[in-house]
Parts: structure tokens; C-alpha cells; sequence
């Protein structure tokens, strides 16, 4: 919709920032929509009125609602001159571009991190009342476009409430059990979500039932050129059973904050509008994110039609799609630590520790089924740790369960769930060394309310806490893989079979070079062992590492099924690493299936590679 001219002020609310939780939001001030710059007093006049005439052509128009399609890009415009001249009567203060709503939410790397954020405002709700939050896809009746939709039955929020929900900084979450606490989340999920967003809230507080709506629009700040962030807000008293607008100005004031909402908002008239109050109830609150972002194709970030009872990521639910994949590479990708990465319903699941009691969330009209990882876990053992935190006066046990993922060792699946209040944080944290078989199988969940989560809540603070957290960790995987890796057929650290003459092991000792190897037999054995073979034309000398331990691996599996049914120890079969340790059959086994891996990632890498170029060759107008 092209934007209309216009020469009346607008009561709005600036974007400032505060960290003071206790500071008090002013009443909405009269700012004029071309000269929205400085806060005024409540009790001055509203400002002059000058015309706001934006000149665009339909293509102009069309281009640049274009450039802020896709989230990356929707930054990237020149900022026109802005006046900076004091008020009169007034002390400086600093001024928030609407850039700023895009780089601050660029925080959010990952779209469901941002959806994450608006789903923990509802559920801060239970504490208020709340018993649902409802996630699902409606439309935009302007354009046919597919939109977000949010809805709780919480408390709601007051006009004053919605102004510190709309603003910087502002939180009033002061429990310990809140996951909300700095004030931001809202505004860098809605903005990572789409462009523009409407709230629509009822509540009652001090006897007083109020209805309020607010519009944080990034494509009306943009086309009018604004050099302030406005909100345009109209509140309603509904204590008598019909809707009374509040006027804390002039009348025209609030006149104009409605035509400024209806005009870029999917809603055309008032009616419509005060519509979206009929399912609220008494008290909540719903969210409408629309102009959704594109990825870098054009196409919506988000996907609906994959699956009617879920939303996805549309890159990650097709990455690797239309390529031949291994067994256990399609075992892994159907379990919930893979799909929680493109299933928002597998995300939702596994996204709080403790099953809910009298709350649902409600996923495109189906509940979530709440996943604990710790029902999938066998040979449980609780682990106690004491974090030596700075306030002495605190003392903090956290309790963690960690066992064996069923499935492991074949379902290569590792790493601990942290939370802090309830709230995932970062899931499957793999704190053993990459490659390494240590480990394997091995599932941890553990809540660490004592150290600070990052601000898009994906990731914990870099302190000194953290890295003695992730130590401490890592020690609890070694400690229970030592006890418990046999469970999973790996032989313990350290633990050799017993050895007989008759039945000597089988070494193979390194030569000056790396890619060879000598085996080290009696001779009788070595004509037993490659007699019963069939001839590939090498000695035993040459043979390669690799192929030594396959043909061994296969031989030494035969023999323990016979050596086992007759009461006879198994044949060891040991290769000696560049540090000269043994490495057994087990771990022989496991280097291959993890170079086998690499190779089918690096394949699909390539295929990748190679669908771009395809792409860039056929498309020279991007080169």
C-alpha cells in the first residue's frame, strides 16, 4: 500500500532505552510525524502541524518495499539528513534510529530464537492466569500474505504496560522463575520475524478494564523517512461494556494515532479492528507479525505448507534434500536433536525442562507434546556440582542426569541439554573432542540458573563460570564413559583381555612412515592367519593400515562368535597410534565411520559448490 500525505501530528511514543526496570514510562507525548524527534511534556500543546508529502512513484514504491524483503539486506539503505537542534526548555537526550530496529535484531541468527522469545512472554504469563499461547498462520487481507500469529490468555497488558513493552529497555519481570529480563525481546524477535507487527492487548488492573493497540512498523518508518522511531498507540477504557478511547492529548491526536495504525496495518477500518478483540476475552493479548522476511531466493523464510500442523525452516528442511544419503546419516537427521533445527513443533517440544501442568502450547491448532530427553536415557546417573560463584552468600548445587541415548552407539547422538529458568539454552552442547569416540551416546540435562544467558537466549555469557561449567562437564562425560562405555560394546579405557601364548594379540608397528605398517606375527600365525584368505597380491608387509584392520576387524568378529560358543577368550586385534597407544578393534571401527562421515559431508559439500555455480552461470546479471 503506497503511502498517503498527510498534515495532522500523531500521538506516538519514542523508543528510548533503559536498563532501570523501576523507571516510569511518560504518557504518549504529541510529536508531529515529520519532525518526530524530541520528547515534550504532557501538559505542553501538541506540536505545530506541517505537512509530511512523500513523493514516491509506484516503481520507486515497489523497489524499495522490495530491498526490505530479505532480513540481511533490509539494513542496507543511506540515511537522509536529520536536524538535531535542542528543544527549548529541554535536556538532551539520545535519539533512536529506526536502522537501529533491524541491527538490533540481527542478535537473532536463527528465526526460531526469535519465535523462542515470544513464546517465553507467554509462558512468564502462568503466573498471570495464563493456560495456552496459540502459534499459527493467519493472513493479511490486504495483500493475501501469510502472517504470525501469537495468543495468550495472560494478564494483558495496561497502556502503560504496552508503552514499556514497545520501548527499550523496559521490563517489569522481576521473579526468579521469569525467563524475561532485559527488556528487548520483543522488539528483536518481531523485527527478526518480519518487518512490521501489531499487538492488540485487554487487561484489568485496579478495576479498571482497558483494551490498547499498538503498531511497530519498520516499513512505515522507512517510507515515511522517519528519523525516529514512532509507535502509534490508541487505548481503549472498557469498564462499561463498550469502548471508550482514551484522549490524553487532543482528540485529533488520537484520531490521527488510529489512521496511522489502520493505514499500515492489515486492518482497513475501525470495526475491523476492534475485531481482533472478540477471541481475547477478558484479559490477553495477541501478536500479528506480518510482511514476513524472504531468504536470499525470494521466497518466505518460514514455511507452512510443508506441513499443516507445523511450521519449518525452509533452508534447513531442505538442506541435503535430493542427495543420496547413508543409513545412519537418515537414522540421525529423524532424531528430535536434528529436527529441532528446522521443525519448530520439534523445537517447542524439547524447549522447556519441566512438563507443563495447566498450560499448552498450541502449535497451528494441535498441542505440543512436551519431550523429555531424560525418558530416552538408559543407565542413568545423577552428577552433583557445586559452581563456585562470587556471592558466597548463594550456595548453588546443580544436579545433572546423564546417561546413554537409546539408539547409541549407532545413533551418533551426543552432548548435554543446558536450561537456565526452565528455558533451553543450548541444546545437545558436545563437550568432548571432535572425532574422538569418547563420549559417544553419552546425554546430559542439567539447568545452570547461576550463570547469564546471552541476549537472544541461544547461548550462555563468555565469564569464568561458563568455562568452568564446560569443564566440569566435559569431566562428567569421561567419568561415566569409563564406567559405562561397555554397555555400548566399547571397550574401557585402559582395560586389556586377557592373553595366552597360544593366542598372542595381533600388533601392527609403525613404520618411519605414516602410511605404512608392519605386522608384528610369529610366523606359524601369520601362515595360519592369511592361508585361510583369499590372495590380493600383497604381503603382509605391505599391507595398508586400513585394509589391515577391516580384514582384521572381519576375521577377529568370526573368530570371537566361535571363540564365545566354546568357552575360548576373543582374539585382540590392536593397532598402535602416532603416540604408540594401542587402538582396539572398537575404535579401529569407529576412525573409519567417522572418515566415512567426513567423506559424505564433503560430497555433499561439493554439491552444493556445484548447484551454485550452475546457478551463477545461468544468472549473469549477479556476478
Amino acid at each position: 500500500m503506497r503511502p498517503a500525505s498527510a498534515e495532522v501530528p500523531v500521538d506516538v511514543v519514542e523508543i528510548d532505552s533503559s536498563d532501570d526496570e523501576d523507571s516510569q514510562v511518560p504518557e504518549p507525548r504529541s510529536k508531529n510525524l515529520s519532525n518526530a524527534k524530541f520528547p515534550q511534556s504532557k501538559d505542553s500543546a501538541p506540536a505545530s502541524a506541517s505537512a509530511l508529502t512523500v513523493n514516491l512513484t509506484d516503481s520507486e514504491f515497489d523497489k524499495q518495499k522490495l530491498e526490505c524483503r530479505s532480513f540481511w539486506q533490509a539494513g542496507s539503505y543511506e540515511i537522509g539528513r536529520s536536524s538535531f537542534a535542542p528543544v527549548r526548555g529541554e535536556l538532551e537526550h539520545a535519539r533512536v534510529h529506526p536502522k537501529f530496529l533491524h541491527s538490533n535484531a540481527t542478535s537473532h541468527k536463527w528465526a526460531f530464537g526469535a519465535i523462542a522469545e515470544l513464546l517465553d512472554n507467554a509462558v512468564d504469563e502462568i503466573s498471570n492466569g495464563a493456560t495456552f499461547v496459540k502459534v499459527d498462520k493467519i493472513l493479511n487481507v490486504k495483500d493475501n500474505s501469510p502472517a504470525l500469529l501469537f495468543q495468550d490468555d495472560g494478564g494483558g497488558m495496561d497502556p502503560e504496560g504496552i508503552r514499556k513493552c514497545m520501548s527499550l529497555g523496559y521490563s517489569s519481570k522481576k521473579s526468579n522463575t521469569t525467563i524475561g529480563q532485559y527488556g528487548n525481546g520483543f522488539k528483536t524477535s518481531t523485527m527478526r520475524l518480519g518487518a512490521d507487527v501489531i499487538v492488540f492487548t485487554r487487561s484489568t488492573r485496579s478495576g479498571r478494564a482497558t483494551q490498547s493497540v499498538g503498531l511497530l512498523s519498520y516499513t512505515f518508518l522507512r517510507l515515511t523517512g522517519q528519523d525516529d522511531v514512532i509507535v502509534p498507540m490508541v487505548d481503549f477504557d472498557i469498564s462499561n461494556n463498550w469502548a471508550q478511547p482514551i484522549i490524553y492529548g487532543a482528540q485529533d491526536d488520537w484520531t490521527t494515532n488510529l489512521k496511522t495504525i489502520l493505514d499500515w496495518s492489515p486492518f482497513s477500518s475501525r470495526e475491523e479492528l476492534m475485531m481482533q478483540f472478540e477471541d481475547i476475552g477478558s484479559h490477553g493479548t495477541k501478536v500479528i507479525v506480518y510482511n514476513l522476511w524472504l531468504n536470499d531466493e525470494g521466497i518466505y523464510e518460514l514455511s507452512f505448507d510443508d506441513d499443516d500442523e507445523d511450521i519449518k525452516l525452509r533452508d534447513e528442511a531442505n538442506r541435503g534434500s535430493g542427495t543420496r544419503v547413508h543409513k545412519k546419516t537418515v537414522e540421525l537427521q529423524s532424531h528430535i536433536s536434528y529436527r529441532l533445527r528446522y521443525s519448530l513443533r520439534a523445537y517447542a517440544s524439547i524447549l522447556y525442562l519441566r512438563k507443563f501442568e495447566n498450560f499448552k502450547i498450541l502449535l497451528r491448532g494441535k498441542p505440543v507434546e512436551q519431550f523429555d530427553i531424560e525418558d530416552e536415557l538408559l543407565h542413568q546417573q545423577v552428577v552433583t556440582y557445586k559452581p563456585q560463584c562470587a556471592d558466597v552468600s548463594k550456595e548453588v548445587l546443580v544436579k545433572a542426569t546423564i546417561g546413554i541415548i537409546k539408539g547409541a552407539p549407532d545413533l551418533r547422538v551426543s552432548g548435554f541439554n543446558v536450561y537456565h529458568k526452565n528455558r533451553l539454552i543450548r541444546p545437545f552442547w558436545k563437550v568432548t573432542r571432535d572425532g574422538s569416540s569418547v563420549g559417544n551416546g553419552v546425554v546430559g540435562v542439567l539447568e545452570a540458573n547461576f550463570i547469564e544467558p546471552a541476549h537472544d537466549k541461544q547461548d550462555f555469557e563468555r565469564s569464568s563460570l561458563f568455562i568452568r561449567l564446560e569443564a566440569r562437564m566435559k569431566q562428567m562425560v569421561l567419568d561415566y564413559w569409563k564406567t559405562h562405555c561397555h554397555f555400548m560394546g566399547y571397550q574401557p579405557p585402559g582395560v586389556h583381555h586377557d592373553r595366552t601364548p597360544a593366542e598372542p594379540p595381533l600388533k601392527i608397528q609403525k613404520l618411519p612412515y605414516r602410511s605404512q605398517r608392519v605386522a608384528s606375527l610369529p610366523a606359524n600365525d601369520q601362515k595360519d592367519l592369511y592361508s585361510s584368505r583369499p590372495s590380493i597380491g600383497l604381503t603382509p608387509v605391505s599391507l595398508s593400515r586400513d585394509h589391515m584392520a577391516n580384514v582384521s576387524a572381519q576375521n577377529a568378529s568370526e573368530n570371537c562368535e566361535e571363540n564365545s560358543s566354546a568357552g575360548k577368550s576373543m582374539i585382540e586385534l590392536s593397532v598402535m597410534d602416532d603416540s604408540g597407544a594401542l587402538l582396539s578393534v572398537e575404535e579401529i571401527c569407529e576412525e573409519n565411520i567417522q572418515l566415512f562421515t567426513r567423506c559424505e559431508e564433503h560430497a555433499n559439500k561439493e554439491q552444493e559448490l556445484k548447484q551454485t555455480v550452475c546457478f551463477l552461470i545461468s544468472t549473469p546479471s549477479l556476478i
